[in-house]
């Protein structure tokens, strides 16, 4: 029987996750528990900062509903969000960068015609995002659904507010015949991460900016296709350069273009000034053999 030591208890842990029934769980458990050990050992982990993080653990789980992920958002403000989506989502140089998912995502999005305004008379400045859905050698895709989800003019999510219980500034749309979509909305400002839970307390330790340059959310899904989940930035908001969660690709910085008041994106007529986004979404071929899975 070995007895544990300093210098072999990461060697017997190691053995006796690899007992896993499962061969990718073996993998994935003695690979966390050597990188676990290696850790603790290189900053010389103290017990009381231990307590303290399992303390910062159990607080995010506590905190954690089914509006509010804090979990995902303790991934995202690491850094290991983004790094495990571009692990995942080795596309074909064509195709739309993927980014996050994000905290704030929920299934049961409302469905929503061509054109549909989702804000549904919330106020801000009324934007337009168009454009089409392709696939790699430029043929359009129709009936794709894209799934959008977005902050208001203050910067906030429906998760954010106590009175607010229905889905609110998101909705899914379809593609049409020729592959084009058309969402209407309220132009979105950058915002600062939940700053009130065991994440912004951390975060609030650091010279970190805890901001978000303005952005939409979009979950594009076809059968036949790699999901995509992605952004779209506005060019020239701020915090761009940092934002908080590493979300941010050069190739999903759209402009956000002033229109006068009269004929709109959608067909129709706005007697007001309104913003226009274009942009076109590249799947990728699920089946891509160039595609590189870790």
């Amino acid at each position: 029987m070995a007895f544990v030591t300093e210098e072999n208890l990461t060697d017997l842990a190691e053995k006796r996750w690899a007992t896993a029934r499962s061969p990718r769980l073996a993998e994935l458990m003695t690979g966390l528990v050597r990188h676990l050990h290696a850790y603790a050992r290189e900053v010389g982990l103290t017990e009381e900062e231990w307590a303290a993080a399992v303390e910062w653990l159990a607080a995010t789980g506590r905190i954690s509903d089914d509006k509010r992920q804090e979990f995902i958002l303790a991934s995202d403000v690491l850094g290991l969000s983004t790094l495990v989506v571009q692990l995942n989502n080795r596309f074909t140089p064509a195709a739309t960068p993927a980014t996050v998912l994000g905290p704030f995502h929920i299934d049961g999005s409302p469905a929503a015609p061509y054109g549909t305004d989702m804000s549904d008379g919330i106020p801000g400045v009324p934007l337009f995002v168009t454009g089409r859905v392709l696939d790699p050698s430029g043929t359009a895709l129709p009936d794709v659904v894209l799934d959008v989800w977005q902050a208001d003019a203050d910067g906030t999510y429906e998760a954010q507010l106590p009175d607010v219980d229905e889905a609110r500034l998101r909705a899914k749309y379809r593609t049409r015949a020729d592959g084009t979509y058309c969402v209407r909305t309220i132009a979105p400002r950058g915002y600062a991460i939940p700053m009130d839970g065991p994440v912004g307390a951390l975060v609030g330790r650091t010279r970190i900016s805890h901001f978000r340059p303005a952005h939409i959310h979009f979950l594009i899904a076809h059968p036949g296709y790699d999901r995509l989940v992605t952004h779209l930035f506005q060019q020239g908001s701020e915090y761009l350069d940092s934002d908080v969660v590493f979300g941010t690709k050069d190739r999903l910085v759209v402009d956000f273009a002033e229109r006068p008041a009269g004929p709109a994106p959608d067909g129709g007529t706005l007697t007001v000034p309104h913003l226009h986004a274009e942009y076109d979404f590249v799947l990728n071929p699920a089946a891509a053999p160039d595609r590189a899975r870790p």
